[in-house]
């Protein structure tokens, strides 16, 4: 006992002798090296039940409540303050004793010596320097080369004016650890192949990329010959210039207005339409054709379409009447055209019997106002809001705090058939169990609690100069049409996931506010540039762009859509149950509307998003069923089909075969592919033979990936 009492005099007269500033500062220097070692990352002690009984926030996000598992917790046994070198916190993670996790300092390195000098010095939590910001450098890195050091950068910046290079406790990490090889110990970045290459930089819960360009030929190329239609273009050839990428040609015309059909439309164009479109001369030809799709009902049935997969509409199997008010109520913003900030205050403010009030329906797509956050921000802001539930993000800005407090903002909607705000209703805080106050996520807490706090959240989130919401739209226009967000995926947008064109989404961004926020002149804007009318056939140096748009991606039509153009192609209406024959599926209401073709071919649930056109299931299944199934086989020959309208027409052969690539790909055969069926055909003796030659024809075009894609 007397020697303790000794131990702790002699600590505190220890203390006394040195200055506060000369005192090892727990916030800003001990939870640093635990955060270097990866003690607090969500994969060990970090995670969201800890690990060995021993439980820090994610990252150091709560000093207060690490210093308290560390000092106080089990006893204080992990702490000795007799013997600092015998602490668990020095033992384990220095291999001493045994540790469930991997070896992480020797006993001489500086976080080791750190962590010894703070329990000799009491293991206080002494005041702290506040920390304003951190700067990471260099943030874009521009080099000619792989294989060439770049030396990596922290600088920390207090609230008394001082500052500290903090290199040595940030964790820089890679992207992708095959592209670039990174030394923590040395703080130093080696590329490792020719791109646009993010590294992660964190110094306690400060995080921000670092950017690494290397051009991917060591040719330089010249695109300033190559058209320019609108800025988009000026950005994108701008990086493709940098990068040295070449691009791929314009597409040919028949390729165009069959991808813009189907961008704009959802459907096929019609062979005449085709025919008369090719033949025309006008130079403003393809703008033309542009307005005029987007006025015609098919634009509003599909982009209807669109929207409803967005919002998750339909994901209750018992109230068809509500989806039905619901997606008559879009239906109608999208002809009239009304502005997607309106869409948007409206569904959130929206209240009422949803059998009657279609846009109360918004508050049936989840449950539970933490469900209805995830949700919103997701939809509305493209960040993933949810990840910020049991901590901190750990690759973005957001809080507990904003999660809880938006989730707060729709704990009084009853979300029953009719929708209303009741008087009371909170949210349990988990780290206060406290109820959680209303807060507009990373700005500012709403007090008043008899407050709707809806009204705050649709006039900060519509605002237009809200860093969210603008851009989470355009993103998701962008990918609809381009094959892949310049954020990706559409609804992870953060710091840390920056977009491969910044300042091309920063400029959408503002045309889309200019424009008062209307979908029609944003999509106009996109698919006239020549940057979406480019070729999907690449070029050699640039079959591995798989984000920098040097070529167009091939991307696979949607379940609906391509159901939809298999039954136009084959002039035989598809059925679906209780439902008016030859319905369009991009038109049916009610997701659960049974359908076997529809499910195999991979139309969305909606229980999650649907918003990655890129990843439309379906797989080997989807391909067996093109290749194998009813969908095809059982109707190719169908009595009143195209193909046995044409044979009673007694259409010529070679004429069939021009109607069917017509209808499905916009354009005649030629070349080789002409002189392979003209032979085939030429050799069948009778009717039947070539009646077999041509559905087998058909099928083939059916079953191509060509068809199959835009």
């Amino acid at each position: 006992m007397k020697q303790t009492i000794a131990l702790f005099i002699a600590l505190a007269c220890g203390v006394a002798k040195s200055s506060a500033s000369d005192r090892v500062d727990f916030v800003n220097e001990v939870m640093p090296v635990l955060t270097k070692m990866g003690c607090n990352a969500g994969a060990c002690h970090g995670s969201a039940a800890g690990r060995g009984n021993f439980k820090l926030s994610l990252y150091g996000g709560n000093p207060q409540a690490d210093y308290e598992a560390i000092v106080r917790e089990i006893s204080g046994r992990r702490i000795n303050l007799q013997k600092p070198e015998e602490s668990l916190i020095i033992l384990k993670p220095t291999f001493a004793i045994d540790h469930g996790g991997k070896f992480l300092m020797d006993d001489d390195d500086e976080g080791t010596q750190l962590l010894l000098r703070w329990i000799r010095e009491g293991a206080e939590m002494a005041p702290h320097r506040e920390l304003e910001r951190v700067e990471f450098t260099p943030r874009s890195y521009f080099i000619e080369k792989t294989d060439v050091d770049v030396q990596l950068r922290a600088e920390a910046f207090y609230a008394d004016g001082s500052s500290k290079d903090v290199t040595p406790w940030t964790v820089f990490s890679a992207e992708d650890s095959s592209a670039v090889r990174i030394d923590n110990d040395s703080a130093v970045a080696t590329p490792l192949r020719g791109g646009r290459h993010i590294i992660t930089a964190r110094y306690l819960d400060s995080v921000a990329p670092i950017e690494i360009v290397i051009p991917l030929s060591n040719e330089p190329v010249d695109l300033a010959g190559q058209p320019r239609r609108n800025f988009i273009d000026d950005e994108v050839l701008s990086l493709l210039t940098t990068l040295r990428l070449p691009i791929s040609p314009q597409a040919d015309e028949s390729t165009f207005i069959r991808r813009v059909s189907l961008d704009l439309t959802g459907r096929l164009p019609e062979p005449d339409k085709v025919t008369a479109w090719l033949a025309n001369q006008d130079q403003n030809k393809n703008e033309e054709l542009i307005d005029e799709l987007l006025q015609t009902d098919a634009f509003n049935e599909y982009w209807s379409y669109k929207l409803a997969k967005w919002l998750r509409m339909g994901t209750d199997p018992n109230d068809e009447n509500g989806i039905a008010t619901y997606r008559l109520w879009l239906s109608n913003q999208i002809e009239k055209d009304v502005g997607y900030d309106e869409i948007a205050r409206t569904l959130i403010l929206a209240t009422g019997d949803t059998h009657d009030i279609g846009p109360a329906n918004f508050y049936r797509t989840v449950n539970g106002p933490r469900e209805q956050a995830e949700f919103v921000s997701e939809l509305f802001m493209g960040s993933r809001l949810r990840c910020a539930n049991c901590h901190n993000h750990p690759l973005d800005k957001w809080t507990q705090d904003d999660y809880h407090g938006l989730a707060s903002i729709f704990s009084k909607i009853e979300n029953a058939q009719i929708v209303r705000v009741r008087a009371s209703g909170d949210v349990i805080h988990p780290r206060t169990r406290e109820p959680a106050v209303a807060r507009i996520p990373g700005e500012y807490y709403l007090e008043d609690k008899t407050k709707d706090g809806r009204e705050d959240l649709v006039d900060w989130l519509t605002a237009g100069d809200n860093p969210y919401f603008s851009k989470a739209i355009v993103n998701r226009l962008w990918s609809s049409l381009m094959g892949r967000g310049l954020v990706e995926p559409v609804d992870d947008m953060r710091d840390t996931n920056p977009a491969t064109h910044p300042k091309l989404l920063n400029r959408l961004a503002e045309d889309f506010v200019a424009s008062g926020y209307r979908l029609r002149p944003m999509l106009k804007r996109i698919v006239t540039s020549a940057t979406y009318a480019r070729s999907s056939n690449t070029v050699p140096g640039n079959a591995e762009d798989d984000r920098y748009y040097s070529h167009a991606l091939r991307r696979p039509l949607e379940a609906e859509v391509l159901a939809d153009g298999i039954s136009y192609v084959l002039n035989v209406p598809a059925q679906y149950q209780g439902k008016a024959n030859g319905q369009r599926a991009v038109t049916l209401v009610d997701l659960y509307t049974p359908s076997r073709t529809l499910d195999i071919l991979g139309r969305c649930g909606r229980e999650e998003s649907c918003e990655s056109e890129t990843s439309i299931s379906g797989g080997l299944t989807r391909n067996l069923h093109l290749l194998n199934g009813e969908l095809i086989n059982a109707r190719i020959s169908h009595e009143e089909g195209r193909l046995a309208r044409l044979f009673d027409a007694d259409t010529a052969p070679m004429d069939i075969i021009d109607e069917l690539y017509l209808v499905t790909l916009s354009r005649k055969p030629a070349g080789a592919t002409r002189r392979f069926w003209r032979e085939q055909l030429a050799n069948v003796e009778t009717g039947e033979q070539q009646q077999r030659i041509l559905e087998d024809f058909l099928w083939s075009l059916l079953a191509s990936s060509k068809f199959n894609s835009k």
